[in-house]
């Protein structure tokens, strides 16, 4: 057999990476990214741990969906939610829509094989614009994350001191707030508020205040992500694996020591087993249990395109989608449970509970000469209201009380309708107390918080991994200047962000995380549904996809997709939009500092404008490309300009012809012209009807075919004769490439 033709069968039997890393060993590469390691795919620079082993992959999407969602975010909707009831409805939602929308994005990715901005380029050239609006929602997610891993960089370095700082009551000169703080709530809950974010009364209270703990832990928390980025740290797969393992560790550890708590299991526990019909009725319940489905697994972000494009052929993504939802459901609920034990604990031991406990206290303190006896406390204090308490420690003196406040046990004198926490703070400080009753409690401060934070860091640099290389590809300003994209990203992020860092920057962390990014993930994920299951069509991409990957696309997820997901997505917009606008006021929760409590608040028109504004913004590149083509349609040299194919040649290459065949039959076909492929390429001297005119398809059948065009640049390996097929085949046969220009003129 001829040389050439067995560099052609060779080149031919190769992925679709190496084959166009091969056509381009002669070129001169031009590194596009020195913030990610990076190789030449389909002549563009793809990051080193996206061309990783499965299992790497893989891993990276778990750890992507148990980070702070699972650790943070999902315990206190959860408790704000019924606990049992919300468990209920974030199971319902996750087999409908987080599983088969995962699934989808997984295969689209493998299919496609290009980011997310150039895959709903190519899929719906009108909608063009989603792959930017991908980019944007993860800004915004970025940006409120930063707030969250700084404020566990500031726990992680007050864990190093001994007694860990939030165990007791401060002692500062302002005795008459000290005790009305620390008495009427707990130490931990004193510290998140007063010590750590020193909180205003409400939203518009101090935005222009900056509070200097919390900025320097934002900008070391941008610092770090900007060298990582430029210095290429790669996280290899036992240190991914470590980190999944050992945080789930930590978490078992505190579900062992808390389940012996007195009366957590009795006064909280029974919440997150129990359904209640009232709560199953909420709208707002449903809506929160579908925005965090989305959020958690990285839906409509584009994460999960680009983690699959580089996945090996034939995967499974239907056993691998439902264990990245079952691992990430897991961790929450494991989240969960040792909040919810904590939270009983509180219960238990507040009130007058309390009271008894720390009047036993101070006797023992004053027999062992610890308290003067001016200290000891009226014989039936512990029988009347804890008001009385308090009034009595109020009229002691100065340098007494002080003493007394601060020998103080860890509870709440007074505590609001068993709910001592309402707001996102509720698992640090869940977590802060869990870590007071262990032994060594500032080594288990350090670990948990460490954990902590690099699990938060390593969802922020997923998600700027999804930010810096699609616009790195897509702009050529960045293309060719690498290094700015990265400057811009983490020097905008930090200026961004500083916002949380204010004195309600706790608040506007929950504006973004309740209102904000919920919205928008669902609109896009709308979109893409919209695009995939109706605009570019269910039957046509489950025959492309078999074409291409030979697997059939599993047929009750294009159900789903087609009658189910986009019905149930279209409700939790609804439910969203009537929550913002219509019905009444959303609210958050905010600290009252006078009284010493978490109570609710009503947003005001200014931040709910903000809101619009930047979803809005996000969601301003999906309405740009309609505008762009409704504007062009009437101009008949633009329109040739912007249809016009990448490639110039005169060959047009389409899809292989198994997706215009009827989905049932179109199995037998298939592999009935495989067996033929592969007999004829076994053989030893080709037929001479090799390149017969039938098994080609002009331009006015593709055109009849369907109205979407495909670049020869980013065509499948596996997708009928390709122009390189019929160029290198010339040169055996002896034909020249003007033969399928002959043929199809002699056909016509």
């Amino acid at each position: 057999m001829d040389q050439s033709f067995e560099d052609f069968l060779e080149l031919k039997n190769k992925p679709v990476e190496e084959v166009h890393t091969a056509s381009k060993k002669s070129d001169n590469p031009t590194s596009v990214s020195r913030g990610f390691r990076t190789r030449e795919v389909r002549v563009t620079k793809i990051p080193n741990h996206f061309q990783a082993k499965k299992t790497e992959n893989i891993l990276i999407l778990v750890a992507f969906s148990i980070g702070l969602g699972s650790t943070w975010r999902f315990p206190y909707l959860c408790h704000q939610n019924g606990g049992g009831s919300f468990l209920l409805m974030y199971f319902i939602l996750l087999l409908l829509l987080g599983i088969p929308l995962m699934y989808m994005e997984m295969v689209i990715g493998q299919w496609l094989r290009m980011d997310n901005i150039q895959a709903w380029k190519y899929l719906v050239p009108w909608l063009s614009g989603v792959g930017y609006s991908n980019i944007l929602a993860c800004v915004l997610v970025v940006l409120y994350n930063s707030a969250l891993v700084s404020w566990s960089l500031f726990y992680l370095g007050q864990s190093f001191d001994y007694p860990l700082p939030w165990q007791n009551c401060p002692l500062v000169e302002n005795l008459s707030m000290v005790g009305n703080t620390c008495l009427w709530s707990e130490p931990h809950q004193y510290f998140w508020y007063h010590t750590l974010l020193q909180a205003s009364n409400q939203m518009e209270e101090g935005i222009e205040v900056l509070v200097l703990n919390v900025t320097l832990c934002l900008f070391a928390t941008w610092i770090f992500l900007y060298v990582t980025m430029v210095t290429r740290i790669k996280i290899s797969v036992l240190m991914m694996i470590f980190s999944i393992l050992f945080s789930n560790v930590l978490l078992l550890c505190f579900f062992i020591r808390t389940l012996f708590l007195n009366g957590s299991v009795r006064a909280s526990l029974w919440r997150l087993v129990t359904i209640e019909l009232s709560i199953l009725s909420s709208l707002d319940a449903w809506r929160q249990a579908g925005g965090h489905v989305l959020y958690s697994l990285g839906l409509g972000m584009g994460t999960i395109i680009t983690f699959s494009t580089y996945q090996p052929r034939g995967e499974n993504y239907i056993k691998w989608a439902s264990f990245v939802a079952m691992v990430n459901l897991a961790t929450s609920l494991l989240s969960s449970f040792v909040i919810f034990l904590v939270m009983g604990f509180w219960t238990t031991t507040s009130g007058t509970m309390c009271i008894k406990r720390s009047v036993s206290n101070l006797i023992n303190l004053i027999a062992n000469g610890v308290l003067p006896k001016a200290a000891w406390p009226p014989g039936d204090i512990i029988h009347k209201p804890p008001l009385e308490y308090l009034a009595w420690i109020n009229q002691l003196p100065n340098n007494l009380k002080s003493q007394v406040i601060h020998q103080t046990l860890p509870c709440s004198i007074l505590i609001q309708k068993e709910k001592i926490m309402e707001g996102p703070g509720l698992s640090y400080v869940a977590f802060s107390q869990a870590i007071s009753l262990f032994p060594g409690s500032s080594f288990w401060a350090i670990i948990f918080f460490m954990s902590l934070a690099i699990m938060g860091l390593g969802t922020m640099l997923t998600l700027l991994e999804g930010i810096v290389l699609p616009l790195q590809k897509s702009i050529s300003t960045f293309a060719k200047h690498p290094n700015l994209v990265q400057v811009l990203v983490c020097l905008g992020g930090f200026l961004g962000s500083l916002v949380f860092s204010s004195r309600p920057g706790s608040y506007v962390v929950f504006l973004f995380d309740d209102l904000l990014v919920p919205m928008v993930l669902i609109i896009i994920v709308v979109i893409q549904n919209l695009s995939l299951a109706w605009l570019y069509g269910i039957k046509r991409f489950r025959a492309e996809v078999f074409g291409q990957l030979g697997s059939l696309v599993w047929s009750p997820f294009t159900f789903l997709w087609s009658y189910v997901t986009l019905p149930t997505l279209l409700v939790l917009l609804t439910i969203y939009f009537l929550n913002l606008y219509y019905s009444g006021s959303p609210y958050y929760v905010s600290w009252n500092d006078s009284m010493s409590h978490e109570v609710k608040q009503p947003y005001k028109k200014i931040p709910l404008g903000w809101v619009t504004f930047l979803s809005v913004l996000a969601l301003l590149p999906i309405l740009v490309y309609p505008l762009q083509h409704w504007w062009y349609l009437d101009d008949p040299n633009i329109c040739e300009t912007l249809e016009k194919p990448l490639s110039s040649k005169k060959t047009v290459t389409v899809p292989n012809r198994v997706t215009q065949w009827p989905v049932h039959p179109m199995r037998k076909l298939t592999l009935r012209n495989q067996e033929k492929s592969k007999a004829l390429f076994q053989s030893k001297s080709p037929p001479e009807n090799f390149l017969h005119p039938q098994t080609l398809i002009t331009k006015k059948d593709s055109e009849n075919y369907s109205t979407f065009s495909l670049p020869d640049a980013t065509l499948p390996s596996q997708v009928g004769f390709s122009t390189l097929a019929i160029h290198e085949v010339s040169k055996y046969t002896g034909h020249s490439e003007s033969f399928l220009d002959s043929q199809n003129t002699g056909k016509k």
